[in-house]
């Protein structure tokens, strides 16, 4: 992850993009809703999503308020902002459905989480992937820590972070097809962020994710339903700390922590792909999967 400024701001107004969202209806009764990451895409969930809709399971993940949009559009974009999509797809899946499920990756999983810790009984079973309450990953540079203070100046308007390899993820294959597209992308590029996510961070978005964390904080003992941490032990973004330190916190009867071995970040997209889904699908049928 690398600095980098950019002070033209585009006056224009945003074209109107198409709501990329993915939607699978299902035949059991069961929703689940999926949550991509902050600058992320519906598309890191596609995995997951297909698999969960072929046992049964009604699916939806929303695309986040603001994401697909220009970058100085999703710069502004609070994390209540963020938050009021999971409830939109959440009011959404309720009516026609025994059980609502949520599952998030990364900012995702804490949204996941909040959205627990409101509706508690209405909400069946929380899985969180890769949790990001601190970034202390192997691959967060050491300054990383006083990023947040650019969050209260001027800098937030023009200060951004590039994503530099690995992005998330260990395999080769697809780590290589995201790099194709990051290392040529222009600040305002949206050519493939629909299919990778945005190749540059916005410093003032880590101000929204702090005061993100800090109200999940004082909310994770409100957190009943059962609950699913599923962490890469060799994480390039977040460490198990972050895996450890929810399931401590939640007031969970049945909570559980999976580890992987072969996955950074990304997980619904790395190598391990097809374990998380399955691993998913296990605690939500009420089985266990145990680590």
């Amino acid at each position: 992850m690398s600095l980098t400024f950019a002070f033209h701001t585009p006056t224009e107004a945003p074209a109107t993009r198409p709501d990329t969202g993915i939607l699978m209806p299902g035949r059991n009764g069961k929703a689940v809703i999926l949550i991509h990451g902050l600058t992320g895409t519906p598309n890191e969930m596609r995995s997951v999503a297909w698999f969960l809709n072929s046992q049964g399971y009604t699916v939806t993940c929303p695309r986040l308020a603001n994401h697909g949009e220009p970058m100085h559009v999703l710069r502004s974009t609070r994390w209540e902002e963020f938050y009021a999509t999971v409830r939109q797809a959440f009011d959404a899946m309720r009516p026609g459905h025994d059980r609502v499920f949520v599952g998030g990756l990364s900012m995702g999983a804490l949204l996941s989480l909040l959205l627990a810790a409101e509706f508690q009984d209405g909400v069946a079973g929380v899985s969180c992937l890769s949790p990001t309450l601190f970034y202390d990953g192997w691959n967060v540079p050491w300054y990383h820590f006083l990023l947040p203070l650019a969050s209260h100046t001027w800098l937030k308007h023009i200060c951004y972070f590039k994503e530099d390899p690995p992005y998330g993820l260990k395999n080769e294959r697809l780590r290589e097809r995201v790099h194709q597209y990051y290392q040529k992308a222009d600040i305002h590029d949206l050519g493939e962020v629909d299919r990778f996510g945005y190749p540059f961070f916005p410093a003032r978005l880590l101000g929204e994710l702090r005061g993100l964390v800090r109200n999940l904080e004082g909310k994770l003992a409100s957190v009943h339903s059962p609950c699913q941490i599923i962490q890469a032990r060799h994480d390039d973004v977040s460490s198990v700390r972050n895996a450890t330190h929810i399931h401590e916190r939640v007031a969970s009867h049945r909570k559980e922590i999976v580890y992987l071995e072969d996955s950074y970040h990304v997980i619904t997209a790395d190598q391990e792909r097809g374990k998380v889904a399955k691993c998913m699908l296990t605690f939500f049928d009420g089985g266990t999967v145990g680590a």
